[in-house]
């Protein structure tokens, strides 16, 4: 009976039956359900960092703000946590399935993590469409309050911080799924 509810409350986001969807996420969190009722909305957005953080490859730095124009699950993890190694496949997954103009997973490793440490795990779970992006001083993470791996933070399409989830979750969940959905349907 949930999952009938959760999908036609979905359904009914993505064909547009909630008009004031951007200013209230009440119907995104009641499709948490596991894992994700650790995902916690806030009441008002929050500014996220403007810190600047590394591209891969050496390709320059860029900016929270650059992102702006599309929900981000900005997850924040390094090469060293078991965890946060463990979420990365599911992440890819969610990228595969909802990215695009108006969802993107962006990756950032923080604190020390060697580069070609970050490409040989890449390589060995063969995620090719997530960045390899670094926040080496962690600017970005204090910025943002990030204490503990994995931390994963949702953003609206205005760069602000809506949600987050402190620790491990399952990202390969129906749950997760549908409110990643709901929120790319809304937009």
């Amino acid at each position: 009976m949930r999952i009938v509810r959760q999908l036609s409350l979905y359904m009914a986001l993505a064909l547009g039956a909630n008009a004031a969807f951007g200013a209230d996420l009440s119907a995104v969190e009641a499709l948490r359900e596991g894992d994700m009722k650790k995902l916690v909305f806030h009441t008002e957005a929050k500014a996220a960092s403007n810190a600047t953080f590394e591209l891969a490859d050496g390709a320059g730095e860029a900016q929270l703000s650059d992102y702006e124009g599309k929900y981000v699950l900005l997850n924040f993890w390094a090469t060293w946590c078991p965890p946060c190694r463990k979420e990365m496949p599911m992440l890819s997954a969610l990228q595969d399935e909802f990215g695009g103009e108006n969802f993107e997973v962006l990756t950032l490793a923080t604190g020390r993590n060697n580069p070609a440490g970050i490409k040989k795990f890449f390589d060995e779970i063969s995620v090719t469409n997530l960045p390899r992006h670094q926040d080496p001083k962690s600017a970005v993470a204090r910025e943002m309050g990030v204490f503990g791996l994995p931390i994963t933070v949702i953003l609206d399409p205005e760069g602000n911080e809506i949600a987050r989830l402190r620790g491990e979750a399952d990202w390969a969940s129906e749950s997760a799924r549908a409110v990643i959905g709901a929120l790319v349907a809304g937009s």
